[in-house]
Formats: structure tokens, sequence, C-alpha cells
């Protein structure tokens, strides 16, 4: 997960939602049609962009453990907020935001000064993508509604989203956990990458670098482990790893760095999502 910064706490104006240039109407206020208890939307105020935060920050900090230096007491805030779409997933007999990612357009980056993932990589092998290329970030799902449904809702809004705007790469960071059997290491996120490196690893010319690497050598590789079902998520609709993790103190995580295209979307997701 992105990271916030560990020193002074910056003052924040309210975040403003900056509309897409080249269709604006992808970004309607109005939610698609509820299915099994969901219903996804762009958010269209500024009490949306709110309980999207909340969400993060009961997910990132109560259950992760993250150090969040934040403005807003009980909220994930960070300078980025501002210059990203934030969508949200809301269960419907409720209203409350059970889902959210946040999304980082091309201009909307050029106007921020970086993608997130910047922060965190040297991402100088990407930069004849970066013109139809979105950074997706603070990805989070309420206990309650892991079940498959919210996500699948948050990827087929994203996939719209990202051909209707002539977009067609995502990048982002995606978290493991350092935090194993009650215990702070990076074993697990060592052994997940020597996985990942063996079967999803982009091509050298995509490779980026991370600015505080996980000291892969110094950690046992060996562990018979899983990856986050996210990260598994992102490998069957054909994302790739871009390099070595990167540590995140702050997230308490190790982050991988993961591209995806819309052109690689197996034919089954591309189906499900794009009805193509």
């Amino acid at each position: 997960m992105p990271t916030t910064s560990a020193t002074a706490v910056p003052t924040l104006a309210a975040p403003t939602l900056h509309p897409i240039a080249v269709q604006p109407a992808v970004l309607s206020a109005d939610a698609a049609p509820a299915r099994n208890g969901i219903q996804v939307s762009w958010a269209s105020h500024q009490d949306d962009v709110r309980a999207a935060q909340r969400l993060r920050f009961d997910v990132f900090a109560g259950e992760m453990g993250a150090r969040l230096n934040t403005p807003i007491a009980g909220h994930d805030v960070d300078l980025f907020d501002n210059y990203c779409e934030h969508l949200i997933v809301r269960d419907q007999a409720s209203g409350q935001v059970v889902g959210t990612y946040r999304v980082l357009t091309p201009t909307q980056a050029k106007r921020v000064g970086s993608f997130y993932s910047d922060t965190e990589f040297d991402l100088t092998r990407l930069r004849s993508m970066r013109e139809r290329m979105v950074e997706l970030g603070r990805s989070c799902v309420h206990p309650d509604h892991r079940h498959g449904g919210v996500i699948m809702a948050l990827w087929g809004a994203l996939a719209e989203f990202m051909v209707r705007n002539q977009l067609d790469t995502m990048i982002g960071c995606a978290s493991i956990p350092m935090l194993h059997n009650g215990l702070v290491s990076g074993d697990v996120a060592a052994s997940i990458w020597r996985q990942v490196q063996a079967t999803h690893l982009a091509p050298i010319e995509y490779h980026v670098r991370p600015r505080l690497p996980l000291p892969i050598e110094q950690l046992d590789s060996t562990l018979d482990v899983e990856p986050p079902a996210l990260i598994k998520g992102y490998l069957r609709l054909g994302a790739k790893v871009l390099g070595a993790p990167a540590w995140d103190p702050d997230f308490n995580s190790a982050d991988l760095p993961m591209l995806m295209r819309i052109a690689d979307l197996p034919a089954r997701y591309r189906k499900h999502f794009l009805g193509a």
C-alpha cells in the first residue's frame, strides 16, 4: 500500500474531484444498478471521499497496524487524494462504503508531480507508457464483504473506465503484510517474491527498482505460502510483476510493483468485464 510520511503532519485542502478530459461522462454521479446487494459508483462529492478514507483507515491502521500520518483523525488522507478519482462500493441496505480504489490518471499525475509509485520505485523504464497509464492505489474491502463480489464490482468499473477513456495500462503497489504468526517478518514476502519471480515476471525492459528494497538476501524465501488474494487476482487477470518488492515501514508491508494491461486480459475476463 502507499505510504504516508512519518514527518510533520501536512495541512491538506479538502479533496477536489477532477473530471477526466477524455470521457467525463464515465465519472457520472449516477451509480450502476445494484447487484448482490452492493452498488458501485465514482465519488461525486467530498462526503463520498471521506467515507472511503474512513474505510481505508479502519483497514490499514486497524487491521494492518499501519502508522498513518493523517491530518484528519480516523481517516487515511494523503496529498495524492486531492488529485485522484475515488471508486466506491456501497452496501445497498446500509449505505456503508465497503470497498474502494483510488485512481490517478496521467493528467492528474502531472499536476501532482508524480505517481505515488514513483515514491517507492524508480519507474524510468515505464516512461513510454505514462501517457496512457493510470495508477491504482489504496485498495481495500470491509472484512464483512471479502467474498469476491465487491472486488469484482470494482474491477468491472475500472475496466470500463479504462476502455472509455482510451487508457490501456494500470500500475500499482500490491502489499504483502509483514506480520506473520504474530511476528513481524519479511520471510513471507521474500517467499512470495521468489514464486512470482519464477512465473509472472515482466520482461526486463519494464523492470523497476525499489527505492527502499526489502532485504531479500537476509530473509528465508523458501516458505510454502500463498500470495494474498488480491495479488492472486491480479495475476489471474494477466498482471506482471515489475521487480523485487520495496519495504514500506509505515504500512508494515512489502510492496510488489505490478503492471496490468487491458490487452492482456484473458478472454473469459474480457467477456465478463467488457462483454467482448
